[in-house]
């Protein structure tokens, strides 16, 4: 089966041809996902991300099903007709919350965060300051705000409704009480499974691409279609993280006890319909806040003389997420040269990695997923730092084959013989909790 993947990812929105006999991309489109930041407030261009996904639609032939993932924190309000009441809101944008009343964490596994990162901090505020609001007859989930314009269909989705949106409680598998409260639970479309077929590509769009009626799927959070493939193939406890602008950490058959707020933990809810322990921090961001612009490339020499030289770069690059939040970044020691910083910043993000894995009691063999599984100087630090085996994945991005896998069956990945940890790195690793706990 060849399935069109409609990943909308916070810093590109791409379409990806996955054959699903082989589980490999077979052609892929992208553009950036730049913000608009004209009228009511900073949103994404909607319509752009629209004629640019009709456009590859149209090019990546031939196309059996389509799926759809896309990145958390984001909900769109729709009217009757399946327009846009209000522009979709960029989650970076610092609204004003102070009078905003969630439910406790311990409800909804959703921790209060800052800028619109809790969507029903978004909904509030959009209700409070835009009569427009009013004219909504659903707040859509990000990813099905897609489907539905791709098939007319308006449906909600568990893994979408249940990533630090307050809206949900991942335990009772139903809204939370601050959907009651504001009377919001008549918005919300009907609940249906992220592999489920919504209905074929609308008529006029079968017609425009060419594709006919292709069926398309309901869709699917993006660090979840990572965790898919996983949830289907392993059995025991693991932990899949997954990695672009932000790093999302998901422990499956994690230790019990309770998370912290503070560390920017939270509960998400795999496509299963599981509450699954996570926690994340802006690694992408971080990286490219620290190299802006260089071509940054690591040396085996490099890596020595970090380890000698005890080379470390102590969080938070991004203060605003992460187990360290608040905290401000410093080097230990300035790197002599980039080859240095090369190292020193991977061992930093596999550090915090290795942070929030621990914040979560994960358990058992670590799979990365995304751009980082390719850093040989991280995954090495984190094997280390964790103390148990990590698994780079081998092939694309886990978001495109994990979205893939929601539209029909193929070859799920197979546990295979990780990195294991090494002394030398264990001890860094050591040394770099101890700085780095030490403004705690």
């Amino acid at each position: 089966m060849r399935v069109a993947v409609i990943d909308i990812g916070k810093t590109n929105v791409k379409v990806a041809l996955v054959d699903t006999a082989t589980m490999t991309e077979t052609g892929i489109r992208k553009m950036p996902n730049v913000i608009d930041r004209s009228g009511p407030y900073p949103h994404y261009r909607t319509e752009d991300h629209w004629e640019f996904i009709l456009d590859a639609l149209s090019a990546l032939h031939p196309i059996d099903a389509i799926s759809v993932a896309a990145h958390g924190a984001t909900a769109a309000l729709v009217d009757a007709a399946g327009d846009l009441v209000l522009p979709i809101l960029d989650y970076e944008h610092p609204i004003d919350t102070a009078d905003y009343d969630p439910p406790p964490f311990a409800e909804t596994g959703s921790p209060r965060l800052g800028m619109g990162l809790n969507v029903g901090a978004q909904l509030w505020w959009q209700f409070r300051h835009f009569p427009q609001a009013r004219r909504a007859v659903h707040v859509m989930t990000y990813p099905q705000y897609w489907t539905m314009r791709l098939t007319g269909v308006a449906a909600c989705e568990a893994t979408s409704i249940g990533c630090h949106t307050d809206l949900w409680r991942p335990d009772k598998g139903e809204p939370s009480s601050l959907v009651d409260r504001m009377g919001w639970r008549r918005l919300i479309p009907p609940m249906r499974r992220a592999n489920e077929v919504l209905g074929p590509l609308r008529p006029d769009l079968a017609a425009r691409t060419g594709l006919g009626a292709v069926p398309v799927t309901c869709g699917i959070h993006d660090s979840n279609a990572s965790l898919y493939p996983h949830l289907l193939a392993r059995r025991g406890a693991f932990s899949v993280v997954s990695t672009g602008t932000w790093v999302v950490c998901m422990a499956v058959g994690a230790g019990k006890g309770p998370l912290d707020p503070e560390r920017d933990t939270l509960v998400n809810v795999d496509a299963l319909g599981h509450p699954v322990p996570s926690a994340r921090f802006m690694g992408g961001r971080e990286y490219e806040l620290v190299r802006a612009g260089r071509d940054l490339r690591a040396t085996p020499d490099a890596a020595q003389r970090v380890l000698d030289r005890g080379v470390m770069l102590l969080p938070a690059v991004e203060p605003g997420s992460g187990p360290f939040r608040g905290h401000e970044a410093r080097w230990t020691l300035d790197p002599q040269d980039e080859g240095e910083e090369a190292v020193a910043l991977a061992f930093y993000l596999a550090m915090m990695t290795a942070e929030c894995l621990s914040i979560i009691r994960a358990a058992g063999p670590v799979i990365v997923e995304g751009p980082f599984a390719a850093n040989a100087d991280y995954a090495a630090m984190l094997a280390s730092a964790t103390g148990r085996e990590v698994e780079p994945s081998t092939g694309f991005t886990g978001t495109a084959l994990g979205a893939a896998l929601l539209a029909g069956p193929g070859p799920l990945p197979q546990p295979a013989a990780g990195i294991r940890p090494d002394p030398a790195l264990a001890a860094y690793a050591d040394a770099w909790r101890s700085q780095s706990r030490e403004g705690r």
